[in-house]
């Protein structure tokens, strides 16, 4: 079984700034928000329980704060493959500043597809190959995994586990404060209380 959550909320995500394969701190709320996930972790999951978490610090950061608030016993591992999208040139930039440099870059059907159009950035089949990777092995091992990742990353993860196609998985919910259950051909989305 699977858990999957996105990190808490980050001074980035509060400035509107896109953070890519950039790092930003947790904000006050996005620290609550880890508590929150690990308290409902905690009733979720057993002690021992494996915790996977992408490298950068707001992930690690989330999965610490959860490690913490479950009282879970494991050691927390990083995994690349978990990272979220590098969007090039763009990561670090606020919305309002892509906007001025390309006046549509997220208009009409590219609102959902966006990210992957970054000077320099992934490509989706190239997130999607690190990802379902990453998934391939996740489903085989024993007992729970936590995985604490991003935002569209999670959107992948979760579209893959579905095999739901691309359009759809892009405009999948990216919540700081719920956790999604991958069972069993399956997803459940579990609020954090």
């Amino acid at each position: 079984m699977i858990y999957l959550v996105r990190h808490g909320q980050t001074e980035f995500n509060a400035s509107g700034r896109i953070q890519g394969a950039r790092d930003s701190a947790l904000t006050q709320l996005g620290v609550q928000q880890g508590r929150r996930l690990g308290r409902l972790l905690g009733a979720l999951a057993s002690p021992d329980a494996r915790i996977i978490a992408s490298p950068l610090g707001r992930t690690q950061h989330t999965a610490s704060l959860i490690r913490e608030e479950a009282g879970m016993t494991s050691e927390i591992a990083s995994d690349a493959r978990l990272a979220e999208i590098s969007l090039g040139e763009w990561d670090g930039m606020l919305k309002d500043d892509i906007r001025a440099l390309t006046p549509d870059y997220d208009a009409g059907e590219r609102r959902w597809d966006w990210f992957f159009t970054a000077p320099g950035g992934d490509s989706y089949e190239a997130l999607a190959a690190r990802l379902g990777e990453w998934l391939e092995e996740a489903r085989f091992l024993p007992g729970t995994t936590i995985a604490v990742s991003h935002g569209v990353a999670g959107r992948i993860l979760r579209g893959l586990f579905l095999d739901l196609p691309r359009h759809e998985a892009l405009m999948l919910d990216i919540p700081q404060d719920a956790a999604f259950r991958l069972y069993a051909g399956r997803i459940e989305r579990i609020e954090a209380p």
